[in-house]
């Protein structure tokens, strides 16, 4: 192959029109591109003009991934200078029209693919990419089980862990070239994709049971033994394995799971900020949470280990949170409860007395019986917190903490903006989609988004620049008050949770904070001494390098 061929189609070493008329001559590419020696800032403002005349979103995903293919460097320089923009773009909701047309898109991938029905070739497939011990610093996997709101999509899901690489990358300056993503193909329950001529991956239904936990343990050493040194991020998994992953696993691994600790933390996030306006405590919090599945689950393990942090046992802080989920508040005497609910199912007889609809003990009842100070949302019921339910909830307390979570817009359990009207501006709010301000009664409420953008990124970096052994709760929590430290709620209607706008420097600050809990946890194996420099240090800037 000719040389120009080698670094034109190298997307990590091709600087395209930037490179200087020597570096042309030196890679032997004279003649192979226009005259104009252009800088990278000339190059980002024509790529932003191309961008801007896609006639959609999704056609803006795939002009992206062809300029990523092509230039790294430029791909993540549009994307910091456009983040707020474009993190719809790369990742949700784009991603999923993207991934629905995958395989018949598809042209090339970054991928690691992993085949269950080919367990012998797991490390051939690491091994093949010639990266050594130190080399890796985050691999982002998935079985595509349970795709953002639209399901089940096997192999077709691996943009999932390739768009959350991005967002790293563009958000936290974690290292491109030091990434993994990998998709494990495990099969799929999708009928549609198994009768589809066209689709890549392995044509039976999803491998359960023994086999299935037997091909994560050979991922999870594999992946451990190759690079010792990377976070295995978990992302997109059905909930009745993801739990059981992340619960067997995290003390032995260096892993992640941002669908339930991620997203717990950023709702944790938005609760510091509360409580710093009603002046509560964690272990006073009683907290019921309406959708109790992976993620809802999550997001109670992190306010219980909260809670114990503030001083309350396990069990005490256990019994102070209430489940309810699509056959009402989930008690101990129902059959078939999945192992994440079982843990927080209240005892049948605790309840005997409360009324019941159809045998089922609903939000409304649970409301008026608890008084809860925290309220979520992760049901995907559009609407199911009605005025009835809001006015319960303040009835119970002076300004509960009300985040209806459920995205898109058309899922959301209330419309923000009720939810002020209805509870007369009591309501601390953060909701799971963008949100104009709202005015009410002379007051401007800025709802903040519950975007895990906002911490996952930073708490990644944290987790490299430390060099943490595992993710503990108390990196959980500081990411929390890392995002929490970044708004002022003394101003009446000030919003729970920051922009994204700011997104790199955001996560600088949470990196920060969680480099400092891994080693106030004694998991930390790097020296952090002076913090603030190490986490720059660490974090890759889209910039061509200087010639030599």
């Amino acid at each position: 192959m000719p040389i120009h061929e080698t670094v034109l189609q190298d997307r990590t070493a091709n600087k395209g029109t930037a490179f200087t008329h020597e570096e042309r001559s030196a890679a032997g590419i004279t003649g192979r591109l226009p005259a104009a020696v252009e800088t990278l800032d000339q190059q980002a403002t024509r790529a932003y003009r191309q961008l801007q005349q896609q006639p959609s979103a999704l056609h803006k995903y795939i002009y992206l991934n062809e300029v990523h293919d092509r230039n790294q460097v430029l791909y993540f320089r549009l994307l910091a200078d456009h983040l707020a923009e474009l993190l719809p773009v790369v990742y949700d909701p784009t991603v999923g029209e993207a991934i629905q047309q995958w395989s018949t898109d598809f042209r090339d991938s970054r991928a690691v693919f992993l085949s269950i029905d080919r367990p012998q070739d797991v490390r051939a497939s690491f091994q093949m990419l010639g990266l050594g011990a130190d080399d890796v610093d985050l691999i982002v996997v998935s079985d595509a089980q349970e795709i953002l709101g639209i399901g089940d999509w096997g192999v077709n899901g691996t943009d999932i862990s390739i768009g959350k690489l991005a967002v790293y990358t563009a958000a936290a300056g974690i290292d491109p070239n030091r990434v993994i993503a990998v998709n494990l193909d495990v099969g799929t329950d999708n009928e549609t994709l198994l009768n589809d001529p066209a689709y890549l991956g392995n044509r039976h239904a999803r491998i359960t049971g023994q086999r299935y936990d037997d091909f994560i343990d050979l991922y999870l050493k594999t992946a451990a033994e190759l690079y010792p040194k990377a976070l295995l991020h978990f992302e997109d998994f059905g909930p009745s394995n993801a739990r059981r992953i992340l619960v067997d696993n995290a003390k032995k691994y260096r892993i992640f799971n941002d669908d339930m600790q991620g997203t717990g933390a950023i709702v944790m996030a938005a609760c510091f900020s509360a409580l710093k306006v009603t002046g509560e405590a964690w272990r006073d919090q009683r907290l019921v949470v309406f959708g109790a599945g992976t993620a809802g689950t999550g997001m109670a393990d992190q306010i219980r280990a909260a809670m114990v942090r503030d001083g309350l046992s396990d069990g005490e802080a256990t019994r102070q949170i209430w489940l309810v989920d699509r056959d009402g508040l989930v008690t101990d005497d129902m059959n078939g409860l999945p192992d994440y609910q079982q843990v927080y199912a209240r005892p049948a007889k605790d309840v005997a007395e409360w009324h019941r609809n159809d045998d089922a003990i609903d939000l409304l009842t649970v409301i008026q019986q608890v008084k809860p100070t925290i309220l979520i949302g992760t049901s995907t019921a559009a609407g199911t917190f009605t005025e009835d339910v809001v006015k319960a909830l303040t009835d119970g307390v002076e300004r509960p903490i009300l985040l209806p979570l459920s995205n898109p817009t058309s899922r959301i359990e209330v419309m923000p903006a009720d939810a002020i009207r209805w509870s007369g501006g009591k309501a601390l709010v953060a909701a799971g989609i963008p949100v104009e301000p709202i005015d009410y009664d002379g007051v401007t409420y800025t709802i903040g988004q519950a975007n895990n953008a906002l911490l996952y990124p930073g708490l990644g970096l944290g987790t490299i620049v430390s060099g943490a052994d595992h993710v503990t709760d108390g990196m959980l929590l500081a990411a929390a008050e890392a995002v929490a430290s970044q708004v002022d709620v003394a101003r009446p209607g000030a919003s729970l949770l920051p922009e994204v706008a700011n997104l790199r420097a955001s996560s600088a600050t949470v990196a920060q904070y969680v480099a400092r809990a891994a080693a106030a946890d004694g998991v930390a194996t790097k020296p952090l001494d002076d913090l603030v420099q190490r986490v720059e240090d660490a974090m890759w800037q889209p910039a061509y390098p200087e010639q030599s």
